[in-house]
């Protein structure tokens, strides 16, 4: 087994955001997650199992076999926005957020939920039953929470795409700032624990 695979994984399981749809992979925040992971003293193996256009339900049927797969110390949580941009109930991304995060803890991982916020044109009620959704999981679970991925980038139109739904390339560096600053204490905590 080479030495690299001994390394604790990091699974990142997430949707077109996290699977740096419209930019090279080796741009996005995931893979700049991997670089500032190779700066730290403790080798850590990052896996993108990101897919674009995951919704939660979709989620759920492919997380087990990943586990199986990987065995990841940590599990990072980024779904929800295909959910919400399709006005699926809150109640059901909210439930199958949770048997995620209860399939991973039961595979003996540390997980992390990335919160994501949806266009107010759904209405209030919706985004804000929504943007609750993950705050209610974090504190029902205990897990660190990013509450926005693009905090920062959405409502600078030079850092989106002409879609006006995915950042560019020069906007990953802001993105995996919104990670970092709150998992990074928590990737210290695995090797701890290692």
């Amino acid at each position: 087994m080479a030495v690299a695979d001994s390394n604790p994984v990091i699974l990142v399981f997430g949707d077109s955001l996290s699977a740096a749809y419209g930019i090279p992979r080796e741009q996005g925040w995931v893979a700049l997650l991997q670089q500032q992971l190779d700066q730290q003293p403790a080798k850590r193996r990052v896996i993108n199992a990101s897919i674009s256009g995951e919704t939660t339900s979709g989620g759920l049927t492919r997380l087990k076999l990943l586990l199986q797969q990987h065995h990841p110390e940590m599990v990072i949580i980024q779904l929800g926005a295909n959910d919400g941009l399709r006005g699926l109930p809150v109640n059901d991304m909210r439930r199958n957020l949770a048997a995620m995060i209860e399939l991973s803890q039961q595979a003996g991982a540390r997980v992390a939920i990335i919160g994501i916020l949806i266009p107010p044109n759904y209405g209030p009620r919706y985004t804000q039953e929504f943007k609750e959704s993950y705050q209610l999981l974090a504190k029902q679970y205990k897990l660190p929470l990013v509450p926005f991925l693009l905090d920062g980038v959405t409502e600078r139109p030079e850092l989106m795409q002409d879609d006006g739904l995915h950042p560019k390339a020069n906007a990953q560096a802001i993105i995996l700032d919104n990670v970092w600053k709150v998992l990074a204490p928590h990737f210290k905590a695995v090797t701890a624990n290692k």
